[in-house]
């Protein structure tokens, strides 16, 4: 158990992820703020850029970190985080959490004599625990993988998955674009990406490590939604199992997650936004089993998460600073 104050530092302090790390980290007992990085607006107070913060800190972004931390998470867009280890000076000892897709796939987790963990709690606990470094899992990954880890594990999978799954804008970062802006969001829905989301990558190589015969393709839409936050994703594929024994077998893999629950009442958003719950219902129509799943696309499936490995790299419990209630009406 940790005994002392964890130091902590975030790289790329001005983004969305970085703004939900904050806001838990204050709240979390074990850890203190450090240095928040953010090049652009070293100097302000953090509260000018993260207003949901007025009134909580006085903190100021830096424009580098202080050098005496324990863990830095790297809150930084796909790529830069390598670009940013290549040219910081980081002692090997210090902890590295970073939220890009840069170290997530097997191919990519060593770098510069860092080996990253891939950091799913409901799969990879035990080597969390151990790591050093640690890969966050995309927020499409987390809400797909936990609707189908358990039929991997118990080597269940054995036709084609069909995905369907919609997020919040949020997703896509803080940078306005032409599909983040309220007068083309608002009122609309759109695909992006079908097929060749660029976290299939890491999905797949998560079933192959539970099931490693399993050669299923992974048929995935990705939907923009007209609102802020959250993911819901509907996954179906053809199973022999029951519904009674699918629920079984979801519930006996989840009996010691913290964070994932398996409903018995078809679930909504609203459940799971500001939180970093994931919940599962399980259905059976006639040869397909349905596997809904929905979490806070910045919580679970971002910075809580990240949060949550934080505390099993430091001997925490998994819900340290994470007891988040969600806005249901």
């Amino acid at each position: 158990m940790q005994n002392h104050n964890i130091k902590v530092g975030i790289v790329g302090g001005a983004g969305y992820t970085a703004g939900e790390l904050i806001r838990i980290l204050l709240h979390h007992e074990y850890a203190e703020l450090s240095a928040i990085v953010s090049s652009s607006n070293a100097g302000n107070p953090v509260y000018q850029v993260h207003d949901d913060l007025v009134g909580d800190t006085d903190l100021r972004f830096a424009s580098d970190l202080a050098g005496d931390e324990d863990v830095v998470f790297l809150c930084l867009g796909h790529g830069n985080s390598k670009a940013w280890l290549e040219k910081s000076n980081l002692p090997e000892t210090t902890h590295i959490i970073d939220l890009s897709n840069d170290f997530r796939l097997e191919a990519d987790a060593e770098f510069e004599g860092r080996e990253f963990v891939y950091g799913l709690p409901e799969m990879n606990r035990s080597r969390i625990q151990q790591a050093q470094s640690i890969a966050n899992p995309g927020c499409f990954a987390t809400a797909i993988q936990l609707a189908l880890l358990p039929l991997a594990a118990a080597g269940k999978l054995t036709d084609a998955v069909h995905v369907s799954a919609i997020t919040g804008s949020t997703g896509a970062g803080r940078e306005l674009t032409e599909t983040t802006g309220f007068t083309w969001r608002t009122g609309n829905i759109s695909i992006y990406k079908p097929f060749k989301h660029q976290h299939l990558g890491e999905i797949g190589e998560s079933l192959r490590y539970l099931q490693p015969q399993a050669e299923v393709d992974i048929n995935f839409i990705p939907y923009r939604g007209n609102f802020t936050r959250g993911i819901f994703a509907s996954v179906y594929t053809p199973s022999e199992l029951s519904q009674d024994e699918a629920r079984e077998l979801y519930r006996n893999f989840y009996a010691d997650a913290v964070f994932t629950t398996v409903s018995d009442k078809e679930i909504h958003l609203k459940q799971v936004v500001n939180t970093n719950k994931c919940l599962l219902h399980v259905q059976k129509f006639g040869k397909q089993l349905l596997i809904t799943s929905a979490l806070d696309n910045l919580i679970k499936g971002a910075s809580g998460q990240a949060v949550q490995n934080m505390n099993l790299l430091f001997g925490l419990p998994e819900t340290t600073g994470l007891g988040l209630k969600a806005a249901l009406f």
